[in-house]
């Protein structure tokens, strides 16, 4: 069925602040959510109807949650891949599971990008310790050594500086199957967002420019400036490429360096994603918005700016405690999202700043 009617019921893989956003979204156009997760409820609980917990491995669970919603997307792309082998035979996922696939494994995706033609930092393989020691042979340090699933927020991750750094680097990450990338030199972070329908329409949100601390997204800028507006239209070109490549359905994220030689792939998110959060105050239509209208099938919303500038600060930790301090700014526009441990490294919320 190519498009689902408000009133039908939207599964979503996962139950967390990406979950939460989709939910809201979802219910201003008339549709129910219904989450599967391990957890009893979670931050989309506040905008879930349904909710199943279950594992993400048990098959018949899947086949029960799927037989009960009218199409399936997710809200990260950690799910266990027999999960989504379950999921896959109903044709209801939306993004499709080869996209899931693909972005969960870091070197099945710069390979994936590469043969696109996407410019990615050298990288290489990492099997075993005597891989790790044979690629820092070929690449050289710095480099950072990344689990190839099951990382992200600068988690299964260790930066090596010195060759002798690679005994310690492949403990660190458990010893699991890795991929080591050299560093790249660049001026600035930038993602490309975009949307696709259904009928394969392709839209684009304005790029931020993207500051990381300690592996985090710490803020989204907008307008990004001269050295991210150079080398959009490039990175745009690739990332319609991978949609269309995929055939696929949904909002899609392609995280770049921009640099001297022109944007380089770091890495793509097969959903909604956190240097989109501004979409909401900042756009005509948000990034959870479009993507419901995308996998149900309806036509898509405009994406332009509504403002002159657009900030957009991620609230880690107790940052969130700060609150009322945010709120008396009036032009800050505050989301926590429900979460009740302020733990570090956590994000607790983010809070949206215009410029008229």
């Amino acid at each position: 069925m190519s498009s689902f009617p408000p009133g039908s019921v939207i599964g979503i893989l996962g139950g967390g602040q990406l979950g939460r956003m989709l939910g809201v979204a979802a219910a201003q156009l008339g549709y129910a959510v219904h989450i599967y997760a391990p957890e009893a409820n979670g931050p989309a609980s506040d905008a879930s109807r349904f909710w199943t917990q279950g594992r993400y491995d048990d098959g018949d669970a899947l086949s029960t949650f799927a037989a009960s919603v009218d199409v399936l997307t997710y809200e990260f792309e950690n799910v266990d891949g027999r999960a989504m082998q379950a999921l896959s035979g109903s044709g209801l996922v939306r993004p499709s599971v080869d996209a899931l696939r693909i972005a969960q494994d870091r070197l099945k995706e710069k390979n994936y990008v590469a043969d696109l033609g996407g410019r990615t930092a050298p990288f290489a393989a990492v099997d075993s310790l005597d891989d790790l020691k044979a690629a820092l042979a070929t690449i050289g340090t710095p480099a950072i050594l990344k689990t190839n699933r099951f990382g992200y927020d600068g988690k299964g991750q260790v930066r090596l500086y010195d060759a002798a750094d690679a005994e310690a680097a492949w403990s660190a990450i458990g010893e699991a199957p890795a991929i080591l990338e050299g560093f790249v030199q660049f001026d600035q972070e930038f993602s490309v967002l975009l949307v696709r329908g259904f009928d394969g329409d392709i839209r684009f949100w304005d790029s931020p420019a993207n500051v990381h601390v300690d592996g985090i997204l710490d803020t989204s800028t907008l307008p990004a400036g001269p050295v991210i507006t150079a080398q959009v239209e490039e990175a745009r070109a690739l990332a319609a490429k991978v949609a269309e490549a995929l055939d696929y359905v949904g909002v899609l994220t392609l995280e770049f360096f921009a640099g001297a030689e022109g944007p380089v792939f770091n890495e793509m998110a097969p959903r909604v994603h956190n240097s989109g959060h501004w979409t909401i105050e900042g756009a005509v239509t948000s990034q959870f918005e479009n993507h419901i209208r995308a996998v149900c099938g309806l036509p898509l919303g405009d994406t332009g700016l509504v403002a002159q500038g657009v900030t957009m600060r991620n609230l880690i930790g107790e940052d969130a405690l700060g609150w009322q301090v945010i709120l008396e700014d009036p032009a800050n526009h505050l989301h926590l999202y429900g979460k009740k441990e302020a733990r570090a490294g956590r994000k607790m919320g983010h809070v949206t700043r215009l410029e008229p």
